[in-house]
């Protein structure tokens, strides 16, 4: 394959992806080799800080905004309130399957996602989120995903992610993370994203993972292909994106999805995705990044922070965006730092039009004489050189014209 130059890096484990029967709806599950290592019923912690947050290098971000005052819906499978990371971080949220607490979670998928965005720090543990000072609001709309548990209806469903984005909007929800992706449209789907702009909040979307779909081609993935919405693609430890990643018109901006090391349910910290990449776990990030901006940038709205999202993430050539990597890998700090008054290349600015490049014109010809400085010198010269050859002809002819003497007899 061809793989895009360089954008611009995330320890063990795995995530492998499920496709929901019968809704084409992509989400992520715990794979075996994740439960191998990373167990529920054991806290384990790592030192090390995740590696996504230095490739965006959220160390500089923070010096700007942490997410502080923001809410984060992570409308999912839960998130797992034990988890020593998530205290003080949960707002109160709610559960969409019946009988079910949000703050809970059997599959550890809206877990991770929330730990990406605003796990808090725990001691001995280098995990944190991207927006470590944001609040997560858990909106559950699937509990597990196998077989029984979509014929009991708890599984994920459109309409039921749609009526999640709705609740996150009515509660104060100002980015709305939806690490899931379905090929076909949905009204729902579509009037939530709507209703949800409308509101104040930006909703952000995987743009889809080619191995847990159905369908395989590249193309529109929803809700993040709605024009309001973000949708994300992954880029792997060379901040390339891989095949895995769906591309298409849809895709807005890219970042890290592979090795991603997060919250797991109730028993601390684990790498996930080590070997493909992810578009469930670079929504997280961006929807992080997003929180940044709305700290900032208050009065921005969804569409402001999705321009600066796209304007500023980093990419070959700044005019032109791809249908891979969409605007590019996302950039928090210059995000934050930009000016977004047109004048940069790329997206053009809510409200704002590009100006036409003008055609440089065509200097007209000036025909006019021009005075020659030198002219009465060389005047001059010119004279003294006909009178110069004047002489010499004069001298050439009397010479011819003078009567030859005769010689003298002898």
């Amino acid at each position: 394959m061809t793989r895009r130059p360089r954008l611009g890096r995330a320890l063990t484990g795995g995530i492998a992806a499920a496709l929901v029967a019968g809704s084409g709806l992509a989400v992520a599950t715990a794979s075996p080799a994740a439960a191998a290592q990373c167990t529920d019923d054991k806290t384990v912690y790592v030192k090390e800080e995740p590696p996504a947050l230095q490739r965006l290098n959220a160390r500089y971000a923070w010096t700007l905004a942490t997410g502080k005052g923001v809410t984060v819906a992570v409308v999912d499978s839960g998130v797992d309130a034990r988890n020593a990371h998530f205290k003080g971080a949960l707002t109160a949220g709610k559960s969409f399957v019946p009988g079910l607490r949000p703050t809970t979670d059997a599959v550890g998928h809206g877990t991770a996602i929330a730990g990406q965005i605003a796990a808090r720090v725990v001691s001995g543990s280098g995990v944190i989120g991207l927006a470590p000072e944001s609040k997560v609001m858990p909106v559950q709309v699937f509990y597990a995903d196998d077989e029984r548990s979509r014929q009991d209806g708890v599984g994920p469903r459109p309409d039921r992610i749609a009526v999640g984005i709705r609740y996150a909007a009515d509660h104060g929800a100002k980015v709305i993370n939806v690490s899931m992706s379905t090929p076909t449209s949905n009204n729902a789907l579509r009037s939530s994203v709507e209703y949800a702009t409308s509101k104040g909040a930006l909703v952000v979307a995987s743009a889809g993972n080619r191995n847990v779909s159905e369908n395989k081609s590249d193309g529109p993935r929803y809700p993040g292909a709605y024009p309001q919405a973000v949708a994300v693609a992954a880029v792997d430890r060379g901040d390339f994106v891989g095949q895995g990643s769906i591309h298409g018109p849809h895709v807005d901006v890219a970042a890290p999805g592979t090795s991603i090391l997060t919250t797991f349910k109730g028993a601390g910290d684990c790498v996930l995705e080590e070997e493909e990449e992810s578009t469930s776990f670079a929504t997280a990030y961006v929807s992080a990044a997003a929180a940044l901006l709305a700290e900032r940038f208050p009065t921005e709205g969804p569409a402001g922070w999705k321009h600066r999202l796209e304007a500023t993430a980093s990419r070959d050539q700044r005019a032109n965006r791809d249908d891979s990597a969409g605007w590019g890998l996302i950039q928090p700090y210059e995000a934050l730092t930009a000016l977004t008054d047109g004048s940069v290349s790329g997206p053009v600015a809510p409200g704002a039009t590009r100006p036409p490049v003008a055609a440089a014109p065509k200097p007209a010809l000036d025909l006019r004489a021009v005075p020659d400085p030198h002219s009465p010198e060389r005047t001059a010269a010119l004279w003294w050189s006909l009178l110069g050859v004047s002489a010499l002809v004069a001298l050439a002819l009397g010479g011819a014209l003078r009567p030859a003497r005769r010689r003298r007899a002898a």
